[in-house]
């Protein structure tokens, strides 16, 4: 009796999820006859906005998605598409159960939805209206569109309108449009060879192309073609010719009115926008998004003519550029390479590259949290470092010229003295440089040895920029990005980049004292045993800056900032072909000078922000001292309130005494000696 119930109950379970499958299949089917026919066909193009609203890229136009009927489209395609991608497209209802279930039984094992059973109607329902992500949600409504194309279409409706927008590479959508692009001709003119390698594409539009990778899309050629020949749509003659066929794939020049606004930017768009919707980078290109970048027309305009008026076109050295909004982390313009056509290697975000003295910056942080300040002073002459492991580490400075005397922070980082970085990082211990370089963004493994003070460990254009940005806002934390918006094909507003409060990572008041010190390698007062680092550029800059340049034997580096933007530079050879010391290490620093000035035309002068708590002090670059009417130079520096020096400097006072003897009384002088009766004279007459 026991086991009747049990066996009722589960017959009645049985019934009961039966009709409840009934019910909602119902639905589904009734929901579907009142919405009525669905359309057709989807804008698709996938358009990218600067950010003033301008149109920068968009991947192709009308001009490539041509609807021809499916009279129009050659016999051989449609056969050649239905053998390899739906064998039973007009015998089915929207759904291949068999495949449905063969492929269910393996996602239930892997417990996943990697296998695929797609009938032609369901891509096309999920090509036109959905995503493609591999969920539940979006399978259930990719089924509930199929159905309302089957029931409101016939198998040919849908069928060509599954061909004429399908997505086959390179910007072409549809046959016509892929039939011009690999082959200069209209689809009805296409051979079955040349057939069979179309309908190859879709399945991986960059994977199968015969533009990117010939070798595999005549493999899939093959297949299809066995495919044909199994359904009987072509006999064992025609296969054997059509394999065999030599297909002259048309080649694509870039004409000069078609040339991309920022295409390495365009890259790192699309490759961001991916990210963001969690999709494959062919599925945003073909989705019909509008994606508002945050590219500033015209400064990419200015920084493209920078590096054109630098390098001559003929030259071999790359180049990599990048401009950052310190407040924001907008990306405002980027070159990843002189000739986006030659090669679509980014050497901004791609390229890792060693840094130089760029580096500094970050040890000399360190050092400003352990104790130094502007003023401290190190010896800086030839120097064998023995190491605890017994090794001799013996740096030099460029030109091996040095000060033999010690020299001040200010002047260390103006000048670029190795042997003085050298020092404060073993002096520190080089952990101390490594963990600063973590708080600037820098999350790569960096090994801790004492030439890192020097720059040799590798690092991406976009990681240095992204790190000065920090010291150019105050020491916050910055992300790069480079999009504020997508809207999808239907209006809908699927990403939107949130403002937020960024966490204060640096010291405010070293960062900012870092970033004045900085500013030195633009002034002669600091210059020493050398001129100042930017010295060759410093005629040219109309506002205060700060930066660092770099250069190492195949790399030469500049970066530098104001309140408004990070730009930075490199240029070198793809091979690390060592760089001439005296014409191609001068192109970076160039580069940036000439950019920053046509950024910051009209702009109106920013000074950096002085944090409370800190106090600014003539120095005598030379004895570190407060500096004094009878020093030659003075300069500016910093400190943190309370570790400003009270000494005046007194090494110049005897030799104006000595001049004063020589030359007789100064003005002032003169100005003592006279009378009551003549200093009032001279006052009123």
């Amino acid at each position: 009796m026991r086991q009747f119930i049990t066996w009722k109950r589960f017959i009645i379970s049985i019934l009961v999820l039966v009709g409840i499958s009934f019910t909602a299949i119902g639905c589904i089917y009734v929901s579907s006859y009142l919405l009525g026919p669905p359309p057709l066909t989807s804008e698709q193009n996938t358009i990218y906005y600067s950010q003033s609203g301008e149109v920068i890229g968009e991947e192709r136009g009308v001009e490539n998605r041509y609807w021809i009927s499916l009279d129009e489209m050659p016999e051989t395609l449609i056969q050649a598409t239905l053998a390899i991608e739906d064998q039973h497209f007009y015998d089915h209802n929207g759904f291949d159960l068999k495949r449905i279930l063969g492929a269910a039984l393996s996602d239930l094992k892997s417990l996943s939805l990697k296998e695929g059973a797609s009938t032609l109607t369901q891509q096309y329902a999920r090509n036109l209206y959905l995503s493609h992500e591999k969920t539940w949600t979006r399978k259930l409504k990719e089924a509930f569109y199929t159905i309302r194309l089957e029931m409101h279409y016939s198998k040919d409706e849908i069928l060509e309108g599954y061909l004429n927008t399908i997505y086959y590479g390179h910007g072409a959508y549809g046959v016509e449009a892929a039939s011009r692009h690999f082959f200069d001709k209209h689809g009805k003119d296409l051979t079955l060879a040349e057939a069979a390698m179309l309908a190859g594409v879709p399945k991986g539009p960059t994977y199968y192309s015969p533009l990117n990778d010939m070798e595999r899309a005549k493999s899939r050629q093959r297949q299809i073609l066995t495919a044909m020949l199994e359904e009987g749509y072509i006999s064992q003659s025609t296969y054997h010719l059509a394999s065999r066929e030599q297909l002259a794939i048309q080649e694509h020049q870039e004409n000069q009115e078609d040339k991309m606004i920022a295409p390495h930017f365009q890259d790192m768009v699309l490759r961001e926008a991916a990210a963001r919707l969690q999709l494959d980078e062919e599925k945003v290109r073909s989705g019909g998004y509008k994606i508002y970048t945050t590219l500033d027309k015209n400064l990419q305009v200015q920084l493209e003519e920078s590096i054109a008026n630098a390098i001559e076109s003929g030259e071999e050295i790359e180049v990599g550029s990048m401009t950052m909004e310190p407040s924001t982390g907008r990306v405002l313009a980027m070159v990843g390479g002189k000739n986006y056509e030659d090669s679509q290697f980014n050497r901004v975000t791609q390229a890792k590259r060693m840094p130089g003295s760029t580096f500094k910056p970050f040890l000399y942080y360190a050092a400003l949290e352990n104790g130094y300040n502007a003023r401290t002073r190190l010896m800086s002459k030839p120097t064998a470092f023995e190491l605890e492991n017994g090794e001799v580490y013996q740096p030099s400075n460029f030109n091996d010229h040095y000060a033999n005397e010690p020299i001040t922070l200010a002047q260390a980082i103006a000048l670029s003295d190795n042997i003085y970085a050298v020092k404060t990082n073993l002096y520190l211990g080089v952990d101390k440089l490594v963990n600063a370089a973590k708080k600037f963004g820098i999350n790569q493994e960096l090994p801790e040895v004492p030439s890192l003070a020097l720059g040799t460990a590798s690092v991406t254009v976009n990681d240095m920029v992204t790190a000065y940005s920090m010291l150019a806002n105050g020491g916050k934390a910055v992300e790069g990005y480079t999009i504020g918006k997508i809207v999808d094909r239907n209006g809908s507003t699927v990403y939107e980049r949130q403002s937020s409060n960024r966490e204060q990572v640096l010291d405010p008041v070293n960062a900012f004292i870092l970033t004045h010190l900085m500013t030195g390698m633009f002034d002669p007062a600091l210059n020493g045993y050398m001129s100042v680092t930017g010295s060759s550029i410093a005629d040219q800059l109309t506002r205060t800056y700060a930066g660092k340049s770099g250069t190492t034997n195949t790399d030469s580096w500049m970066i530098g900032f104001s309140p408004d933007i990070v730009t930075g530079v490199w240029t070198g050879y793809d091979d690390n072909r060592q760089l001439d010391p005296y014409t191609e290490t001068a192109y970076a620093k160039d580069i940036w000078a000439t950019f920053m000035e046509s950024a910051h035309q009209g702009l109106p002068l920013k000074t950096f922000d002085v944090p409370a708590n800190v106090v600014g002090v003539p120095i005598d670059p030379t004895s570190g001292k407060r500096a004094t009417p009878y020093c030659d130079t003075s300069h500016i520096m910093y400190f943190r309130q309370g570790e400003e020096p009270n000494k005046y400097c007194n090494d110049h006072f005897h030799e104006a005494e000595e001049r004063q003897d020589k030359e007789g009384p100064t003005s002032d002088q003169q100005e003592e000696d006279k009378g009551i009766f003549e200093r009032w004279f001279d006052t009123f007459f």
